[in-house]
């Protein structure tokens, strides 16, 4: 680190101080698995759903970062945990300012999981495998990359021709090809809202 940079963390506002103020706790929720298992939808719902319990929420999903704060960032090995590095810091952010932070995201990779736990902690981190087989997500194949990668025009594709790693550690996982839409979101809200109310 730079002996030219000065951190002022001990002069800021406690977390503790942003959490009264919002009656709630700082998560972060990571769900991962492979493209269209059905984590942007789960994080969408979740997102509406605590909202409508007023718990203030922020959504972090992969192609929405991916057009802004890592726009520069391709999906080799090394991009992709620059990736994940980047977002779990952002993720640990909002989380510090109080806010329920989900987050979408592939995630491949065991290392990469691993990652993002050092970077937010173990207390502030609810990783959740949302399950599906590359046969159903192929299947699905909401946004048509299924059959990019298929025709050759999709390179480096997760399950295809990148690998995707069981987990060695979820805290919950939801399989969305065994459960409804709605039991998958119903199993997710119980673990989260008992985590994040303050009391």
């Amino acid at each position: 680190m730079s002996t030219n940079l000065h951190p002022t963390f001990d002069k800021m506002l406690p977390r503790e101080a942003k959490e009264s103020l919002l009656g709630q706790r700082g998560l972060v929720i990571w769900l991962y698995g492979l493209s269209g298992s059905g984590k942007s939808t789960l994080a969408h719902l979740l997102e509406r759903k605590l909202h409508d319990q007023e718990i203030f929420t922020k959504v972090l999903d992969g192609d929405n970062v991916r057009t802004g704060l890592n726009n520069n960032l391709g999906f080799s090995d090394e991009d992709r945990k620059e990736n994940i590095r980047r977002v779990a810091e952002v993720a640990k952010l909002f989380a510090d300012a109080g806010a329920v932070t989900i987050t979408s995201f592939i995630t491949p990779r065991n290392e990469l999981r691993a990652i993002a736990r050092e970077i937010i902690g173990d207390d502030d981190l609810l990783e959740v495998y949302v399950k599906a087989s590359f046969e159903t997500c192929a299947e699905r194949d909401v946004k048509g990359l299924y059959a990019k990668a298929k025709a050759g025009e999709v390179k480096q594709f997760t399950g295809k021709d990148s690998a995707f790693e069981e987990p060695d550690h979820a805290d919950l996982i939801i399989d969305t090809e065994a459960e409804s839409e709605s039991d998958s979101l119903e199993k997710l809200y119980v673990v989260v809202s008992g985590r994040v109310r303050l009391g």
